[in-house]
């Protein structure tokens, strides 16, 4: 992959006003402000990342974000699934930094959700931001960034049923789940269950 010329942009925990910095702990109801206010940044890291279009959509509990780039409606489209919110951070004592000041350490980012899921779905916002400056994009994309996977996402199939023409897509790329390597992977199936109609 080619360097984008230019200035060194700013990156995921370095950013004051990212997602890696708030407190977004679905699981407590004294974080829900802090669950809109993440749900916000991560609309406005997809719209500066080269979303044609990204917005907030409301649920009986958390918000979802969703974004997409379409370049040609006949070409393929991605779906990317991700989820904003995180587990509660205690005990504290534990940490050698704050949970939500984010610090690399050995290469590595640590945060509370930079591993889960924060992380994940940045980087495939990062991949857009560079396919879209470099003109390199050969599919659509589209991003389900949902609030309420920590706490088992009790309104995600209502929403996904409520906007399945939104949502639909030929292939959804997921990157919530268990590293298998400290080395690059692609993983092709998951374990759970999908009913279909």
């Amino acid at each position: 992959m080619e360097r984008i010329p230019g200035k060194k942009q700013r990156t995921f925990p370095e950013r004051n006003d990212g997602p890696a910095r708030i407190p977004s702990i679905s699981a407590k109801s004294e974080h829900k402000a802090d669950m809109t206010k993440c749900a916000e940044a991560v609309k406005k890291s997809l719209l500066d990342a080269g979303c044609n279009k990204a917005e907030v959509m409301a649920t009986d509990g958390h918000p979802v974000v969703y974004g997409e780039k379409i370049i040609d409606p006949s070409k393929p489209t991605v779906l990317v699934y991700g989820h904003y919110d995180v587990q509660p951070p205690e005990p504290l004592e534990l940490w050698h930094s704050g949970p939500f000041e984010p610090v690399i350490k050995d290469g590595m980012v640590f945060a509370r959700g930079s591993a889960d899921d924060k992380g994940q779905f940045y980087m495939h916002v990062k991949a857009l931001e560079i396919m879209t400056k470099t003109n390199s994009m050969s599919t659509n994309i589209k991003f389900l960034i949902e609030g309420e996977e920590e706490v088992g996402s009790p309104n995600l199939g209502k929403f996904v049923g409520a906007n399945k023409a939104l949502l639909k897509a030929d292939v959804i790329l997921i990157s919530d789940s268990s590293m298998l390597s400290m080395n690059p992977f692609a993983g092709y199936g998951s374990g759970g269950s999908v009913i279909s109609k």
